[in-house]
């Protein structure tokens, strides 16, 4: 399966913005963004001066959010032809799906300092949904979900910390218990629990071409 290998801190350079893909390094003045926020490459700056077209500013916000929930381009257009053939509006449903995913839910809840750390718990077995064992991080959650880690693997030093408690803001729409390690999907999430910036009109835009 094919996966990214370089630094992830080029992709928010690239993209302009905080993607948040390394953990607690994004949140501190180690973060790339902080030190060189320019595009990568020899001619980065020149990037940014020279005004980009319509499809452009269309591919860079797919770009933008396909790598900050860390999919591949065709994983991540079954996920966007999956969304259109939803009810409602198609941008929404989309980030919606995004944000149901498992490794997006281990993430957001605190149990994982990013989305990379929280695919690898998921795809090693560490983590349960209502008490079964699943290892699919592209699964998608419901509400009333429980999502818990495997009883062998709590005694692990990372749980111990988040034991502690989860400094990570939690997202309304998931109830954590750092105690019993779990996280509760109160309901499904909705558009303005999504953190990022971004214009999801403009990657409905881009597949519409």
């Amino acid at each position: 399966m094919a996966r990214y290998t370089d630094s992830v801190c080029r992709m928010c350079r690239r993209e302009g913005t905080k993607l948040f893909l390394k953990g607690e390094k994004c949140f501190s003045s180690k973060c790339a963004m902080e030190k060189r926020p320019t595009s990568p490459g020899q001619h980065g700056q020149g990037r940014r001066m020279k005004k980009p077209s319509e499809y452009g500013l269309q591919l860079r916000e797919k770009q933008k959010v396909r790598r900050a929930y860390g999919l591949m381009e065709g994983q991540f257009k079954r996920t966007f032809e999956k969304a259109e053939g939803m009810k409602g509006i198609t941008g929404e449903n989309l980030l919606q799906l995004l944000e149901r995913r498992l490794d997006n839910v281990v993430y957001r809840s605190g149990l994982a300092n990013s989305r990379a750390q929280a695919r690898q718990f998921v795809c090693h077995g560490l983590i349960t949904v209502s008490g079964r064992k699943v290892d699919i991080p592209s699964y998608i959650t419901d509400a009333g979900d429980v999502i818990g880690i495997k009883e062998t693997r709590k005694d692990m030093e990372h749980f111990k910390i988040v034991k502690e408690g989860i400094n990570r803001v939690v997202p309304e729409w998931i109830a954590t218990d750092a105690e019993t390690l779990t996280a509760k999907i109160e309901a499904l999430p909705k558009r303005e629990d999504i953190d990022l910036t971004l214009q999801e009109n403009m990657i409905v835009e881009f597949y519409s071409r």
